[in-house]
């Protein structure tokens, strides 16, 4: 029972005191970089009065936003109004708990990571079902239903492409899953076999384990997981509402779709709830694909010198870098996000479930089944 205790502590303590004060300072950043983003594809310049180069145009939106009124419809459900975008953030921050940031910096080791994760972020349908039947109006509503709709048929092609990797992986930890994908040290990693063999494949006799950098990420292990990558990647924008599959709130059509009553603080909650997904799930993609915290450079030549899997992980630089090759990839991946969302229009909603059901579903099942006979040639 004290170890359990302590272990919750830490775990406590590692969300309160870094998580959250990362994913604040990230969507901070993150909404500047969005703007700039935007204006650089759009042939303009963005925010540059406040701040250099406008860098506290967010900073000054959010004190504005603090200081709007919380309102509350008249004819609203109040405790369902008030609780909705709590329930929505606390669902999305839960999932980083089990994510390894660096070779020691982990809030929960838990040996189903990944199962907890993919289950305790799908409670957010909850939360905006709360936000659109307590505003008590229909354009609320109608986002509220198109949310749950599309989280729930795209969370089918991304659970498959996570199985894909947890079959060929043989975990649910995303700890091990990131030793696997680096240098194994026996003295560090738990992997019962080798799986360091460039394609999967022991017969092409390309043993990569002492080689290490992106030749032992997973979408080079095994071509099955590029495409699961890919699907992870679209799937991933679906379950952040992130255009093109932003239908929820399609201001064009919906005003603001689930949050349109909401104001002041409880609005900021909906942004920063987004932008926590948008993180999430790209810090998710680059532990499960592309090599989590182990560097991407290959462990030969002068590049042995800037590889810390060449000693121990566990030491202090050791955490600094990985958690630093973590981030840069997850970052890359929000990029991308971010140009995909201002570079192509939105799907109608007939358009956006047909390709979860007819395509990526369908294709995703395929992956999994072929990623059994990939399995069966490694061992």
């Amino acid at each position: 029972m004290v170890g359990f205790a302590v272990a919750t502590l830490y775990s406590s303590m590692i969300a309160l005191l870094f998580i959250l004060p990362f994913i604040l300072t990230f969507v901070v950043l993150g909404v500047w970089a969005e703007r700039k983003v935007a204006g650089f594809i759009q042939d303009r310049y963005g925010p540059m009065e406040v701040g250099y180069y406008g860098i506290g145009q967010t900073i000054a939106d959010l004190l504005k936003m603090l200081q709007k009124e919380d309102l509350v419809p008249f004819k609203a459900d109040r405790k369902l109004f008030l609780l909705a975008p709590i329930v929505i953030f606390v669902a999305i921050l839960a999932g980083y708990a089990v994510l390894p940031l660096s070779p020691s910096l982990i809030g929960s080791s838990a040996k189903v990571g990944i199962f907890f994760m993919l289950t305790i972020i799908s409670l957010d349908v909850v939360g905006l079902l709360m936000a659109g039947w307590g505003s008590n109006n229909k354009y609320a509503i109608l986002g509220a239903v198109r949310a749950v709709a599309q989280i729930i048929s795209y969370e089918i092609p991304l659970t498959l492409s996570v199985l894909s990797v947890v079959m060929i992986c043989q975990t649910l930890d995303l700890q091990e899953i990131s030793y696997q994908q680096g240098i194994l040290l026996p003295q560090f990693a738990n992997a019962s076999i080798d799986q360091n063999y460039l394609f999967g494949i022991k017969a092409l006799n390309i043993n990569v384990t002492n080689v290490g950098g992106f030749l032992t990420w997973n979408i080079l292990r095994s071509p099955l997981l590029f495409v699961s990558f890919i699907i992870f990647f679209i799937a991933s924008l679906a379950e952040s509402n992130r255009a093109p599959f932003d239908l929820p709130e399609a201001d064009s059509e919906l005003v603001a779709g689930y949050h349109v009553e909401y104001s002041g603080f409880r609005w900021g909650l909906f942004m920063l709830s987004e932008y926590a997904m948008m993180l999430l799930v790209s810090f998710l993609a680059a532990i499960l694909f592309l090599g989590s915290w182990n560097t991407p450079l290959p462990n030969i030549g002068a590049a042995r010198l800037a590889d810390w899997t060449t000693g121990s992980p566990n030491t202090f630089l050791g955490n600094v870098v990985g958690f630093g090759w973590l981030v840069s990839k997850a970052f890359v991946l929000v990029f991308i996000q971010m140009v995909v969302r201002w570079t192509y229009p939105r799907l109608r909603v007939d358009q956006l479930m047909n390709l979860c059901w007819k395509f990526l579903t369908p294709i995703a099942l395929a992956i999994v089944v072929l990623s059994t006979f990939w399995r069966l040639l490694m061992i």
